[in-house]
């Protein structure tokens, strides 16, 4: 597959002036002149070689009032809203093993286009697993067998290949990775069906223990010199599945979190760290995030809400209004995308366009329902969609060959690549709203004022539209099948 170099996405820099909130603004302008600026349009479609490609610039001229036959989106950057924290992919035991395999060449290349800022697509956000999880070539926990005071606690089953690569991403991303962990399952022995495996749940007597192994944990990789920003409680808490996993219903999750985890943390000088409930599906995202933040002593342990996208595995539509629930009614709290991927896996499909397009349809929606940010599943796999302990291959936007040594970018890549390399952390979502439901789009503008929208194009056909902010409008083109990020 071709590689595309990203060297010459290097963007002007248009600093608007100051504020987006003045009361002396006039309404008619919002306080920004897009006069003589040029907007940067950056594109990935379907039947081309369009990869995140530089495609076209365009002027802007005077729209006061566009007619209802004209396609538009419109943009007003006066109303702001979330702050972004970062997007990116988790670091999982198959991605490291996978990555291994590699030749130096191939990693560096890999990490290049993973992290580096302008060169690739500039990842800022990682999540790692708490012992193992599927997508680990074995079970394994850090203590020995019925060791309730953790004795016996190391990581050294990380060191060989996680800790390495974790590592290597921090350095590519120039120093720095908001890292968050999530465990799959606590040690067997802790839980009420004594397996990692086919859910079960932590044994009452244990919550202690299994608080303290969160700090243990954290001390541990932060003794080996990667800093942990954030935790979630237990990915996918209402799930029983045939790899690790261990169920907590709402209540169970905010009894452990208020009387135990919170607590300790804080004991423990870690109170600093930002604790992520649910990380579960958004089908039952509003009773399980309303019954733990509606109890003060639990929520204010709680930085926020994560959620998946798996409640349309089998193709139905994503619940994005669930998403808006949550934060109309805690909009104090965050909400996080912590894991998402396309599967089953089937080596033949690694070229299908669908896979991107829902990492576009989703990011777009999850961002507009209030995400401050996006964190995609493993970032590497190998031409099995594995290694993986129970077959439960999927895709990941690259995937190595490791029979040939090569690495193969799927369209998932790119299009993620849309998000996380133009919208910076800290940027801050404005209004976007197409005039046709044949447009996606979503809006930000960063910290040094530049302006980035995004809009999808899912059908078949070439759609031009206006650009129109403050009475002004450009005119752009979205291609069948296509991502753009435009930029002013």
């Amino acid at each position: 597959m071709k590689r595309f170099i990203f060297a010459a996405f290097l963007l002007p820099v248009l600093v608007f002036g100051q504020g987006t909130k003045s009361k002396n603004m006039a309404a008619s302008s919002h306080g920004f002149s897009v006069s003589n600026k040029k907007l940067f349009i950056y594109t990935t479609a379907e039947n081309s070689n369009l990869r995140l490609s530089l495609t076209d610039s365009a002027s802007f001229s005077d729209l006061p009032q566009p007619v209802e036959t004209q396609v538009c989106v419109f943009v007003d950057p006066s109303k702001t809203f979330q702050s972004i924290l970062g997007i990116g992919g988790a670091l999982t035991d198959a991605s490291a093993e996978t990555f291994a395999r590699l030749s130096k060449e191939k990693q560096q290349e890999l990490m290049t286009a993973y992290y580096d800022k302008e060169k690739g697509i500039g990842y800022s956000l990682a999540r790692t697993n708490i012992n193992s999880c599927d997508f680990s070539s074995d079970t394994y926990t850090y203590v020995d067998d019925n060791d309730k005071s953790l004795k016996t606690f190391n990581i050294a089953h990380d060191q060989k290949f996680r800790i390495p690569l974790i590592k290597q991403a921090m350095a590519a991303a120039g120093g720095k990775l908001i890292l968050f962990a999530s465990p799959w399952s606590p040690p067997a022995w802790m839980k009420t069906n004594n397996s990692m495996l086919h859910g079960g749940k932590l044994k009452p007597e244990y919550y202690q223990s299994w608080a303290n192994y969160y700090v243990k944990f954290i001390k541990a990789y932060e003794a080996a010199g990667i800093p942990i920003w954030g935790l979630t409680i237990q990915n996918e808490p209402m799930a029983t599945q045939k790899w690790e996993s261990c169920v907590y219903s709402a209540d169970d999750e905010r009894i452990f979190l208020k009387k135990f985890m919170g607590p300790t943390l804080q004991k423990n000088g870690l109170g600093g760290k930002k604790i992520i409930v649910w990380d579960h599906n958004k089908d039952l995202i509003y009773q399980q995030a309303s019954t733990i933040l509606s109890d003060p002593d639990a929520a204010k342990f709680v930085w926020g809400v994560g959620f998946h996208w798996y409640e349309d595995w089998s193709g139905g539509e994503q619940m994005f209004d669930n998403l808006k629930r949550v934060h109309e009614a805690f909009p104090k709290k965050n909400l996080l995308f912590t894991e998402g991927c396309n599967g089953p896996f089937s080596f033949d499909s690694l070229s299908s366009w669908g896979l991107g397009e829902r990492y576009g349809r989703t990011m777009i929606n999850d961002f507009n329902n209030g995400a401050v940010g996006w964190t995609d599943w493993n970032i590497l796999l190998d031409e099995t969609g594995g290694p993986n302990h129970v077959q439960n291959f999927c895709f990941a936007p690259v995937h190595a060959d490791t029979r040939t040594g090569q690495l193969i970018y799927t369209n998932s890549y790119y299009y993620i690549g849309h998000f996380s390399k133009f919208v910076k952390p800290g940027a801050k979502r404005i209004i976007s709203s197409p005039s046709r439901s044949a447009l996606l789009s979503t809006a930000f503008i960063n910290k040094d004022g530049k302006l980035v929208i995004v809009v999808m194009n899912q059908t078949a056909q070439k759609i031009p539209y206006k650009l129109w902010i403050a009475e002004k409008a450009a005119d752009v083109t979205a291609l069948p099948h296509s991502i753009s990020t435009l930029v002013l």
